[in-house]
């Protein structure tokens, strides 16, 4: 039996009558990195905010490292890190007495942890700079330093390289993928930047309008959605069976009543075209089909804001 650091069951979330989270069932395996992909608004900050136990849910049920959340707060919550929104940092300080603050108030007591965090994200210790004059870069890795700071289990990092130049993009992936690899972490990052997250994420969910459309492993999305060769007839049922029998191939799937998707690269697109002409049915269209994983994902989201 598979124990997840996060499982959700149902989770569902609603505003009066709008519902922003519907039915959400998520499976975060321990030791990997797990991609939460959408559109801006789809819900994924609230999602978040439930798993934290921010937010209510309006249904369904948390569970982390196998507990209902509901109940074990206490015991739960200092095994996780978070990034949700911007923390409230003091703008008269610097970065370092910010973090020291922190520390305190959640019983840190070594400076090395706060150093040690600062240098993950690539940021002075003891700098002089106080938090008003940074960056939106600067400020974003300060907020990742302080979730990393008391060296959690799992980590919930909202947005996380939001606001990054590329370098300092590439530094967080970077630090996150070794956070994992090499500290045995698990990681829900959110994002809808599409080349992030597949350049990170072990698993990926799709989450569009509160509805999870997706979750795979990202190899096996990959897999799935590169070149085919796309085949619309009048039943795919027979379809199947012909090249089943016909032309001796198992590597397909059937997407509807009249669309099958053969992954068998190796079989002459004429020779698909004849057997099921042959075997009565009528042929609408059969091309080979090069689609991207940024196509399938734009495809299922609506394609609006995935980059």
């Amino acid at each position: 039996m598979t124990t997840y650091l996060i499982e959700t069951k149902d989770l569902t979330k609603q505003y009066g009558d709008q519902t922003s989270v519907n039915r959400l069932n998520l499976h975060l395996r321990p030791g990997r990195i797990y991609g939460l992909l959408g559109r801006n608004g789809a819900g994924k900050t609230t999602t978040m905010k439930m798993l934290l136990g921010l937010t209510r849910p309006t249904a369904g049920e948390v569970l982390l490292f196998g507990m209902p959340l509901r109940g074990n707060e206490r015991k739960i919550l200092p095994r996780i890190g978070s990034l949700i929104e911007s923390p409230g940092f003091y703008p008269n300080l610097t970065g370092t007495e910010n973090l020291r603050i922190f520390a305190r108030l959640r019983g840190i007591p070594s400076a090395d942890a706060i150093r040690e965090a600062l240098a993950l994200v690539g940021l002075p210790y003891r700098d002089k700079k106080v938090f008003s004059q940074y960056s939106l870069g600067m400020k974003q890795r300060l907020a990742i330093a302080l979730a990393v700071m008391h060296d959690p289990e799992l980590l919930i990092l909202d947005e996380p390289i939001n606001g990054l130049d590329p370098i300092g993009i590439a530094e967080i992936r970077s630090f996150l993928r070794k956070l994992c690899d090499e500290k045995g972490k698990t990681i829900l990052l959110s994002s809808h930047i599409l080349s992030e997250i597949s350049l990170l994420a072990d698993d990926v969910g799709i989450l569009h309008q509160g509805v999870l459309l997706e979750e795979e492993s990202l190899a096996e999305l990959e897999a799935r959605n590169g070149r085919s060769i796309h085949l619309s007839v009048s039943d795919s049922a027979q379809a199947a069976r012909l090249l089943e029998t016909e032309l001796h191939t198992t590597a397909f799937r059937v997407e509807d009543d009249h669309s099958l998707r053969i992954l068998d690269l190796g079989l002459p697109i004429p020779a698909i075209a004849r057997t099921m002409l042959a075997g009565g049915l009528d042929l609408q269209d059969l091309h080979l089909c090069e689609d991207t994983l940024e196509d399938y994902f734009k495809r299922v989201t609506g394609g609006e804001g995935i980059a």
